[in-house]
């Protein structure tokens, strides 16, 4: 079985890393960085599992479950990138601090943050991607990976960081009431309610 590790805006502390370096080495796993960001333990053993999580807990991390808020992927942003136009970090932070609280999330809903056109975290092909540019943040919905790719329809531009977490909790709970179990976002653009248009 594995242990996935959250890891908030894909940063991996030192005190996080040492501790998983020390459990891979004493019960022989793998350690594997996930595309979603996670630190991923594989091949713990059953038996293991409870006292490798207790054993990680002091350190405050949070571990992958159903109904868990999807942390958003980011790029590295600014002040690391030359390219950034915002701290990806930040906005993460402000995004996963709006929904700290939200008791359920239902699977597969993925959200990304870019901090500039470029796109590197995948906005255009998350369920619901945000992308800053020089004139604001654009909002993209229904992007998908996979055999079956399809790109993200805009439906914001040039909204504020307050704005992104008002469009960005409207679709988490448009999301919400419409399903009734996993799905992702491009399913629902075409329903009738929706609640935003393509913004051209």
């Amino acid at each position: 079985m594995n242990i996935t590790i959250m890891l908030p805006a894909g940063r991996l502390p030192l005190d996080v890393m040492a501790k998983a370096y020390a459990l891979a080495e004493k019960y022989r796993l793998g350690v594997y960085l996930s595309t979603a960001q996670n630190l991923r333990l594989i091949n713990v053993a059953e038996e293991d599992a409870e006292v490798i999580k207790a054993e990680l807990a002091p350190l405050g991390v949070q571990f992958k479950g159903p109904g868990k808020f999807p942390l958003p992927r980011v790029c590295v942003g600014k002040p690391h990138c030359n390219l950034g136009i915002i701290d990806s970090e930040k906005l993460s932070a402000a995004i996963l601090a709006r929904f700290k609280d939200k008791a359920l999330t239902k699977p597969k809903l993925k959200i990304a943050v870019s901090a500039c056109p470029l796109a590197c975290s995948g906005v255009l092909t998350t369920d619901i991607g945000v992308m800053a540019t020089r004139a604001g943040f654009d909002v993209y919905a229904g992007g998908k990976g996979g055999p079956y790719p399809k790109v993200g329809r805009r439906i914001v531009r040039k909204a504020t960081e307050a704005e992104v977490l008002d469009v960005i909790e409207k679709l988490i709970n448009f999301h919400d009431a419409h399903t009734s179990q996993k799905q992702r976002m491009y399913k629902l653009l075409a329903h009738p309610e929706f609640p935003y248009p393509e913004a051209v």
